[in-house]
């Protein structure tokens, strides 16, 4: 299959002091991929690279036929401000700002394909709500409806089952198991171990540094699950700042 994403020996930090290191390898077209770690392991660093939201400071992201547009990311809810005055139907209408530009006017089409999506993760009737009344689970139900929304190539999605319900993660796995059906390339960072052997086909497993990526049955066995577990405990946080061994970048 072709490449969608590809990692030339990427380095990725703040100020300097690296979270990710050197790694190295393909996201292909249509991958169902989880990104597996201890806490403190680079996994949301590592997809803030991905989205553009973090320059490389060194090696380089190369993203394949893709632009901005082609990318839906979905943060971890900690990174939304909930007291923020919008409704849920004015959320999740941002999902269009690609499509629309942020003054673009919402038509008729528009307004239909805003309640499928609300429909869809099961928040019918919930339009008005303000989104600081939402509970866990109904804040992710909305998260990926924005994200359904923008109809993207490539769906980066970062913890995306904390603190949820039985039936809430049931829910939103079939609507990965859907993109994924579609031939979009998924990617999601996940701390549970039986949902990821259940469901994701290929893992990830990082500890600030690449410790296995293949077939979730070869990445997640319980030597290499140890080996990460070490790796991030032994890790020094006052380590030196990263010098760039080369220009970074990150290439479309």
């Amino acid at each position: 299959m072709a490449a969608q994403l590809t990692f030339d020996d990427v380095t990725l930090g703040y100020d300097r002091h690296p979270a990710v290191h050197h790694l190295t390898g393909v996201v292909h077209t249509g991958a169902l991929l989880a990104v597996v770690g201890p806490n403190g392991a680079g996994k949301s660093t590592l997809f803030r690279g991905i989205v553009g939201l973090l320059k490389p400071l060194a090696g380089r992201i190369i993203m394949s036929g893709l632009d901005a547009r082609d990318i839906a990311y979905l943060p971890q809810v900690a990174d939304i401000d909930r007291s923020f005055p919008i409704s849920v139907i004015d959320f999740v209408s941002t999902g269009l700002w690609r499509a629309t530009g942020i003054f673009g006017g919402v038509g008729a089409a528009a307004r239909k394909t805003i309640a499928l999506a609300i429909a869809t993760v099961g928040l019918t009737g919930f339009e008005n709500r303000g989104i600081g009344t939402l509970s866990g689970g109904q804040m992710q139900r909305l998260l990926f409806a924005r994200v359904l929304l923008q109809d993207a190539r490539v769906i980066v999605l970062d913890e995306p089952f904390n603190a949820m319900d039985a039936k809430t993660s049931a829910d939103l796995l079939a609507l990965i198991a859907q993109w994924h059906a579609e031939g979009r390339t998924v990617l999601a960072a996940l701390h549970d171990l039986e949902m990821v052997r259940a469901h994701f086909p290929q893992s990830l497993l990082l500890a600030r540094e690449p410790v296995a990526w293949g077939a979730t049955s070869e990445a997640l066995t319980s030597e290499n699950l140890l080996a990460a577990r070490r790796m991030c405990e032994a890790f020094d946080d006052t380590a030196a700042a990263c010098v760039p061994t080369h220009r970074p970048s990150r290439a479309a």
